[in-house]
């Protein structure tokens, strides 16, 4: 009985004081944008690795590079003279994002993450569908008015077992994804990682 204690402590506890940990994740987005009218989320890949340096048994440091592929979808349709027209439009936002997060470990392999994530965009395009009475075509054709740079307040929970690591956040955008319009990034993010001491 006591060896079985002993297991399944050694399963949900993180890593000693000191340890320097690597984590390569994968996981799913559910981005849109805010202040705009009638959008959907667009689903996304997340993937990448976070580095983990475990100051206490209470709080670690980590710090990321995560490609990300973010924006939002919109679906119009509207009747002209009699006509139906329907339009869908997808804004992908892809980024190389860099989460810095202080993780609090509440109780043995559950943590509150706080932290910044200043990101880099690597592409910007919009791809537009549009059909009238039943024929339509698409097209898609890079934004140029997307911002270079963002920034995002990361929080979020993370639980870990036997070294892998579930992990949701939420992304609040700080900064504006266009130069010239209000809308920032509200991106929810859910991964999966694994934990390798170094």
């Amino acid at each position: 009985m006591a060896s079985l204690m002993m297991l399944s402590l050694g399963a949900f506890a993180q890593f000693a004081p000191g340890t320097l940990s690597i984590q390569p994740k994968v996981g799913l987005n559910v981005a849109n944008l805010s202040d705009l009218d009638n959008t959907d989320p667009r689903l996304g890949v997340v993937v990448g690795a976070e580095l983990e340096y475990q100051l206490t048994d209470l709080l670690s440091l980590s710090a990321g590079a995560l490609y990300s592929m973010q924006g939002c979808k919109s679906d119009n349709g509207i009747s002209l003279f009699g006509v139906d027209v329907n339009t869908k439009t997808t804004t992908k936002t892809d980024y190389l994002n860099i989460p810095l997060m202080l993780n609090v470990y509440v109780t043995k392999g559950l943590a509150v993450k706080l932290g910044l994530q200043p990101g880099m965009n690597l592409s910007a395009k919009s791809k537009f569908s549009g059909s009238v009475a039943g024929y339509g075509g698409e097209s898609e054709g890079d934004i140029d008015s997307v911002q270079s740079f963002d920034l995002s307040l990361p929080i979020g929970l993370s639980y870990e077992i036997s070294n892998f690591v579930i992990d949701g956040r939420y992304n609040f955008g700080l900064t504006k994804v266009f130069e010239n319009a209000a809308p920032k990034h509200s991106v929810f993010q859910f991964t999966l990682g694994y934990k390798f001491a170094m």
